[in-house]
């Protein structure tokens, strides 16, 4: 089996194109990133020297691929009018932004209904992607919905919910999953052991598709099965236990998906980098 695609979320401050500047001091061989500030709805464009030296810093550091995240402003489930067209604008400004990057996949939170229910709030998901996918053509960017905790009325804590916006999608060809371990763990499919993991990932497999599956996000999580409490924690550190993620690197359906850090971190990424190390003594050679 080839090397994992190991990596962590890395900070563009000072240009997108630095990203590849940390993650290379880390030892990622993937990464995952914002592509416009994460807590302003608005960005001014790329310009096209800041796109050539974010291309010619990954083909240097041999980075590849890059994972993008879209703002966590975002919510596509919203039934406020107002909130719904602001998601919707920039969640198209985010698909733009990953297509002049060339980045394959950005991960986006399905988003919540607040009261309005799930089988409204998924159809208001996919109305929100289909307005997006009709006004942009497809350049090989995929929309990657990810797996939630189902921390208060978040929806995307079942595969269910996951494989429903899909299935609303009409271009489903530019769609993809990103699962969590730490949201799915919360969510409460257990993958504590070798057995549940198994029916997990079978379970997965049923419901939406391997096929679907383009990343995953490696958290442990502090807080319990089923607890549907978003808390990120450093890998065997947390209620997830360590051995969960050795089930997912040892698993050679997923050799080629990236596997993405999304652990508390200080500048100097110490955290990410003994992360990494604790993931990479649980591959099996």
């Amino acid at each position: 089996m080839a090397e994992p695609l190991l990596g962590a979320h890395m900070s563009i401050a000072g240009g997108v194109y630095n990203a590849f500047l940390h993650g290379k001091s880390v030892g990622c061989s993937t990464i995952q990133i914002f592509v416009k500030s994460n807590n302003q709805w608005r960005a001014k464009p790329l310009s096209d020297e800041e796109v050539e030296k974010y291309h010619q810093l990954q083909k240097e550091t041999g980075i590849h691929p890059v994972v993008a995240h879209d703002s966590y402003l975002i919510n596509a489930a919203s039934q406020d009018k107002a909130l719904f067209a602001k998601s919707r604008e920039a969640l198209k400004i985010e698909l733009e932004r990953c297509q002049t990057l060339k980045i394959p996949h950005l991960v986006m939170h399905p988003g919540s209904p607040l009261g309005a229910g799930e089988k409204v709030g998924l159809a208001t998901i996919a109305r929100a992607i289909n307005e997006v996918f009709d006004e942009l053509e497809d350049k090989g960017t995929k929309i990657a919905l990810e797996a939630t905790a189902g921390q208060g009325s978040h929806l995307g804590y079942k595969f269910e919910h996951l494989a429903d916006i899909i299935g609303q999608v009409k271009q489903q060809n530019r769609m993809a999953v990103c699962l969590d371990t730490c949201h799915v763990f919360a969510a409460g499919y257990d993958i504590r052991t070798a057995e549940g993991y198994k029916n997990v990932m079978a379970e997965y497999d049923r419901i939406v598709g391997l096929k679907h599956l383009a990343a995953i996000h490696f958290n442990d999580s502090k807080k319990g099965l089923g607890s549907r409490v978003d808390r990120h924690e450093h890998i065997g550190k947390g209620e997830l236990g360590k051995e969960a993620f050795g089930f997912f690197l040892n698993d050679s359906r997923l050799a080629g998906i990236p596997k993405i850090l999304e652990t508390p971190k200080g500048p100097d990424y110490a955290e990410d980098k003994e992360n990494l190390k604790v993931l990479r003594s649980l591959i099996k050679k």
